[in-house]
């Protein structure tokens, strides 16, 4: 076997194993959507009184606790007056004194 041929089969060879990576990174990005659509789920049938249990409720307790943090900033960020906020930020650099 030359090597040109040596070197032909040491690429199949890593192109297989890249290809097994790649599917196994997909069987667990799969795998983490599932746990978290099911967390979802859960979090609706206890939070709506559907199922009960003592595991699960202090999770929903705290999921509902940053829920309101994230909402509460959002919504005192609606009342306030555009004075008062700051401009966006520019694609320019700042301007040189005079």
């Amino acid at each position: 076997m030359g090597f040109l041929d040596k070197a032909k089969a040491a690429a199949e060879q890593a192109a297989a194993k890249a290809k097994e990576g790649v599917e196994d990174v997909q069987t667990k990005r799969d795998l983490s959507a599932a746990y978290n659509e099911l967390g979802k789920v859960s979090y609706e049938l206890v939070s709506g009184g559907e199922v009960s249990h003592a595991e699960m409720t202090p999770l929903v307790e705290r999921i509902k606790t940053l829920e309101s943090r994230v909402t509460e900033p959002a919504m005192a960020g609606t009342s306030t007056s555009a004075s008062t906020e700051a401009p966006p930020p520019s694609d320019q650099p700042p301007a040189m004194p005079t």
